[in-house]
């Protein structure tokens, strides 16, 4: 769950994670032993809305209890592991084709495609990714599922209104024909007022520092992001979904 990091920059990152999420945390080692030893099995919501955009992944992937399963105290202080049914971090109910998305909820399971052109093949090509969509607040962070594809994607959005601005970064497989570069760039889209789809254009240098551009959209598949969810979008999208 450390990423890599030292328990203590692990905490730095989460704090740091809190504050551009506009919940700040006081995340420190011993709260990170603490996780990781078992002694907390279910992270306070503004502890879990760091986890989650820390990592990109749902706080029961992570290997915590569900956020409405945790054990509720009276006092509310010092209670790491504590948490109310109410305040529940990631949406888990699926909802049935076709019907309009609570709005403002995005969480979920989504297809992500988009088109570039490639100078070096001299034809447009498209990308596509099954990602996890975690929401907190108006910050949405967007990470691609492994197995769906040879290279990793990730966005981080802001949402005003139905407009979705950020950032994105796609780190090819070292086998592909880029050779495992790293590509990044910006993306703005509009949500369609079911929820269900979102479109725009990403903006991106190429090889030769000029600048590419080309449609991107989300796909709604699915409101759950549980381990099992997970586990079966965890694949290559049909080539013609």
């Amino acid at each position: 769950m450390n990423l890599l990091m030292s328990q203590d920059d692990f905490a730095r990152a989460l704090q740091a994670a809190g504050q551009r999420a506009g919940r700040p945390n006081d995340a420190n080692k011993r709260l990170v032993q603490r996780w990781e030893s078992g002694a907390i099995t279910s992270p306070r919501p503004t502890y879990a809305c760091a986890l989650e955009a820390l990592t990109g992944l749902p706080i029961e992937v992570l290997g915590f209890a569900p956020a409405a399963h945790a054990r509720v105290t009276d006092d509310g202080r010092g209670g790491h592991d504590t948490t109310s049914p109410t305040e529940v971090v990631t949406a888990v109910t699926n909802t049935p084709a076709g019907q309009v998305r609570p709005r403002g909820d995005y969480s979920g399971v989504w297809l992500s495609r988009y088109e570039y052109f490639s100078s070096g093949r001299n034809a447009t090509f498209t990308g596509q990714h099954y990602v996890t969509l975690l929401q907190h607040g108006d910050r949405l962070t967007v990470r691609s599922l492994p197995g769906s594809a040879d290279s990793s994607l990730t966005l981080d959005l802001t949402v005003d209104g139905n407009v979705l601005t950020g950032t994105w970064v796609e780190q090819t497989d070292p086998k592909s024909y880029y050779r495992g570069a790293r590509y990044h760039g910006s993306i703005q889209m509009l949500a369609e007022p079911t929820g269900r789809r979102m479109a725009g254009k990403w903006v991106g240098f190429g090889k030769n520092m000029d600048i590419n551009t080309g449609p991107w959209e989300l796909i709604f598949q699915d409101a759950s992001t549980n381990k099992a969810t997970l586990e079966r979008y965890n694949r290559p999208p049909d080539p013609d979904v």
